[in-house]
């Protein structure tokens, strides 16, 4: 009987024992997972953001990969439309917007930008030898833009919302154009020469309708993490980062 029970008790000791190190994981501890940092952009926007094959590359997820590397954490894209990405911001769903995104007086009522990262012009694309000369002949004709982009907002600001037609990508508002549905496009300059490049008979005219800074857009109560980048770009600026990247993807005129 007494050999039963130091049986027994040998028994449970072992059981507890394996429950221990099967609950605990054993006796190392486990790896630390990098945090991701979420960047909701429009990846129809070259040479900001735009497709290689699957991956999403450009200025934007290049600065942004080095940011996230700064801050020790993994960078994940979400391609959305542009006018939810301010609104994802807000709700939480995205860390941060990163799209050639301007900073703008309305946009400032919703999130916080970061430092400026680079610099955007307004351009107007137009048919070659057709009616749009210069800015000028803009007034009362129809125009193309991307909707919620400053170029939309500039347009219908000074030629009223019933002349601006708004399409969700830059791409269908030059097609647009090609086929006569619109007299013109207003958009930042890198992608105009892309679309311009690729497409016979379209112009840009050499007058630059405005110029922007971007910059990086956070959710007002996210301060933390806006300081955070906003150090991580200025290190990244300073030490020439980012001209880099810049200088990769845009060639000096």
């Amino acid at each position: 009987m007494k050999k039963s029970v130091k049986i027994l008790s040998v028994i449970l000791a072992l059981v507890i024992v394996l429950g221990c190190f099967a609950a605990c994981g054993g006796s190392e501890e486990p790896k630390d997972e990098k945090k991701v940092l979420t960047m909701a952009t429009n990846a129809e926007f070259p040479p900001y953001e735009f497709y290689e094959g699957e991956t999403v590359v450009g200025i934007d997820a290049e600065v942004a990969a080095l940011i996230a590397e700064k801050l020790g954490m993994e960078l994940k894209i979400e391609d959305v439309a542009f006018d939810s990405i301010i609104p994802g911001v807000q709700a939480g769903k995205y860390d941060m917007g990163m799209a050639g995104m301007t900073v703008t007086e309305d946009r400032l009522k919703d999130v916080n930008f970061s430092d400026s990262y680079a610099t955007g012009v307004q351009v107007v694309i137009v048919k070659e030898g057709g009616s749009i000369a210069s800015l000028d002949d803009i007034a009362g004709k129809k125009i193309g833009v991307q909707t919620s982009t400053t170029g939309d907002i500039y347009a219908s600001d000074e030629f009223g919302e019933e002349n601006v037609i708004k399409y969700e990508n830059g791409a269908l508002a030059v097609e647009a154009l090609k086929n006569g549905k619109v007299d013109c496009v207003i958009i930042d300059n890198e992608p105009a020469k892309s679309y311009v490049a690729a497409n016979e008979g379209l112009v840009i005219l050499e007058t630059e309708y405005a110029i922007e800074d971007y910059a990086i857009c956070f959710a007002k109560e996210n301060t933390e993490l806006q300081e955070q980048v906003n150090t991580a770009l200025k290190e990244l600026i300073a030490d020439g980062s980012v001209q880099r990247v810049v200088d990769k993807y845009i060639s000096a005129e």
